[in-house]
């Protein structure tokens, strides 16, 4: 069976066991698929990476909270008049 893999570098179970920093240090950043048996078991995300992950999580759900709002009339406003 195969399988997709989401990122550029992989490593097995054993190489982050022996040493995970290694691992980690490998992906230059980005996240790296963890191998059993080659077969993707886990995606390790440093934590920059995630970080940036759960900030366009973030915006996403401001995307939408924002285009639900927009359903009413819209007012001009004048910036001058602020």
């Amino acid at each position: 069976m195969t399988t997709q893999i989401y990122t550029n570098v992989a490593a097995s179970i054993s190489e982050l066991k022996a040493n995970p920093m290694k691992v980690v240090a490998s992906g230059e950043g980005l996240p790296i698929a963890v191998l059993n048996r080659n077969e993707p078991a886990f995606y390790c995300v440093p934590a920059e990476a995630y970080e940036a992950l759960m900030d366009l999580v973030e915006d996403k759900e401001l995307s939408e909270i924002v285009k639900s709002r927009m359903g009413g009339e819209a007012v001009q406003v004048n910036l001058d008049d602020l």
